[in-house]
């Protein structure tokens, strides 16, 4: 028995050392802080005033052909008494930017400037890096709409819709919002793509009846802990690049209370 016991951990141990059956999970690296919009003074990191998010992942793994596995969604938890007023904005539907891309979105609707990711194909059997731009929009009905647009050394473009799961939030967060992401593969055949690194900025303003309109606020004074704003998110993997197994990894942030 003590033989039998033996030889059933050594090769438990093996199956695990198999590409295929692997259990290590991607990490994830995740940093978010409320800055300024651009145009509208007395903005930024202050309690209840308007702002924009600024955000970046970093994520590290082998898993994949030697890259992390493709994502296929990530989950974003805004700090505990995040205001939301998507009202007014205007939006770029799916179908135009599928049709058309950025250019033909109406003036107004971008959520921000152009972020950017850097991520990995395979080209010629070989895992290689590339760098993409994200545009980021408002879309019909709330919530946003990612277009991921790569060059070199392969063509990419990827449609990434998110929508609240629960705009007023709860658990000790604020609203959440669930982007989804579909997976690409680099050329017909080949594997799918993935992701290093993301850094963007999300939250713009617009002016009615003189009077200044932003989509997000920060929570208001006496709100914040002493270890600083909770923020979350989900970084969900397709494991082995199966939609079909998917593989959520959190990684939490704690931002510095404002100053003011």
């Amino acid at each position: 028995m003590r033989r039998a016991s033996t030889c059933l951990a050594v090769l438990g141990l093996a199956l695990l050392a198999l590409p295929g059956v692997a259990s290590a999970a991607p990490t994830v690296k995740f940093k978010a802080v409320a800055v300024p919009i651009p145009g509208f003074p007395g903005t930024g990191d202050i309690y209840g005033a308007g702002a924009a998010l600024e955000y970046e992942y970093q994520i590290s793994g082998t898993e994949y052909f030697g890259s992390p596995p493709p994502i296929i969604g990530i989950n974003f938890f805004t700090p505990k008494g995040t205001v939301l007023h998507p009202t007014g904005f205007p939006t770029c539907s799916e179908e135009t930017i599928k049709q058309f891309g950025p250019v033909k979105c109406p003036k107004g609707s971008q959520a921000g400037p152009v972020g950017t990711a850097l991520g990995y194909v395979t080209l010629g059997g070989e895992r290689v890096e590339e760098t993409a731009e994200i545009f980021s929009f408002y879309k019909p009905g709330g919530g946003f709409v990612f277009f991921t647009d790569g060059h070199t050394p392969v063509s990419l473009e990827i449609l990434s819709p998110g929508k609240y799961k629960n705009f007023v939030g709860g658990g000790g967060f604020g609203p959440e919002l669930e982007v989804t992401v579909p997976e690409i593969a680099s050329v017909p055949g080949a594997p799918f793509a993935s992701v290093k690194t993301i850094k963007g900025k999300a939250g713009s303003a617009y002016k009615k009846n003189g009077k200044a309109v932003y989509y997000g606020r920060v929570p208001k004074k006496g709100t914040c802990p002493k270890a600083g704003f909770l923020l979350k998110t989900e970084v969900i993997f397709a494991e082995n690049g199966e939609e079909s197994k998917p593989v959520a990894v959190p990684s939490e942030y704690r931002a510095p209370c404002p100053r003011k």
